[in-house]
């Protein structure tokens, strides 16, 4: 008998040894391996920011671990979201980066979502975007009129991405006229498709990918830039012409739920419960990357936009995002096709 109760003395030692580690992220982050996931294919935007952003915040990190990038790429980010939402360790040993739509993809897509992004815990942004439309040389599209006149085949990776959702609002609140063909992993694979003359355009491509990948095709004017989304102008590019954002204030309701996902820009976060000390260290050393001169002066090199929001902002908005009156969200669904038939 003396036997078992020492046995158990020593569980529960154990278990109050086991339950303090939360408490002290240095701790538990010290000589760690810690692994940052992108939702995206190698080379892409969201890698290079992934790239840049594993290079700095270790140190900002408390313990310093090492900073492990890997790529998983797949719907949009979908695949690694639904990973994050389900199998993902959640002691904060893994985050990731993902494509701005996840955010809102359980509002527009409800049945490919097997999340739910309240639950995620988001540690920051470097920068807001801005989505352009880019069409290739040898399309029909030559102006930003052409775009509501004349048939226009435009690729996508999938729903939820904005390559397929901003197309799709468009077309049918504000007159534009495109096919989409969906399956091209990413702005490499989109380039690909309109040289061997499959699509006639990416319908949204960051900026800050155009300017920094696609710069070369642009100055040799292969690849035209004829019109952005939002409701203001990005800065570098105050001629190229906002869509219109519809005809009724239900309608805006609509473009600002679909746009939304410019304000998230590069999200990394974390996936649900993981402890809420190691969550504030990582947002802690997000916002301290923003600021660190190394990490600015090597963006400003590679031409990486930084315009950072801050963790804590990205969790207020998406809370209020699924706040979305039911019939705004019911008609905005049956405009992308993705609304469920009611149990």
């Amino acid at each position: 008998m003396t036997r078992i109760v020492a046995f158990f003395a020593f569980l529960v030692a154990s278990a109050g040894v086991a339950g303090a580690q939360p408490a002290d992220p240095a701790g538990f982050y010290r000589n760690r391996q810690v692994f940052l996931q992108v939702g995206s294919a190698p080379g892409e935007g969201y890698d290079q920011y992934a790239r840049l952003l594993a290079r700095f915040i270790g140190k900002h990190i408390p313990g310093q671990p090492a900073i492990v990038v890997q790529n998983v790429p797949g719907g949009g980010s979908l695949v690694l979201a639904n990973q994050f939402g389900n199998i993902t360790p959640r002691d904060g040993s893994v985050f990731g980066v993902f494509n701005n739509g996840m955010p809102t993809t359980p509002l527009l897509n409800p049945g490919v979502a097997r999340f739910d992004p309240r639950k995620f815990g988001f540690i920051g942004s470097p920068n807001r975007e801005v989505q352009v439309f880019t069409a290739w040389h040898t399309s029909p599209a030559k102006t930003f009129a052409d775009l509501f006149t004349r048939e226009i085949i435009v690729g996508a990776s999938a729903p939820g991405a904005a390559p397929w959702d901003f197309p799709l609002l468009t077309n049918a609140l504000a007159g534009t006229k495109f096919k989409i063909i969906a399956g091209y992993a990413g702005t490499a694979a989109q380039i690909l498709a309109m040289e061997r003359g499959e699509v006639h355009a990416n319908p949204a491509v960051a900026w800050v990918s155009v300017k920094t990948q696609l710069a070369g095709l642009v100055a040799e004017k292969k690849l035209l830039v004829l019109g952005q989304f939002g409701f203001r102008p990005h800065p570098d590019i105050p001629d190229v012409p906002l869509f219109p954002t519809g005809a009724s204030e239900e309608d805006r309701r609509m473009f600002r739920l679909m746009y939304a996902r410019q304000e998230y820009g590069r999200p990394f976060l974390v996936p649900p419960d993981v402890p809420a000390e190691r969550l504030a260290a990582l947002r802690e050393a997000h916002d301290a990357t923003m600021r660190d001169p190394e990490f600015l002066a090597e963006a400003a090199r590679l031409k990486l936009d930084i315009d950072p929001a801050r963790g804590a902002d990205l969790q207020d908005m998406t809370e209020k995002l699924f706040q979305t009156p039911p019939d705004t969200l019911a008609r905005i669904q049956t405009l992308l096709g993705t609304r469920m038939a009611p149990k």
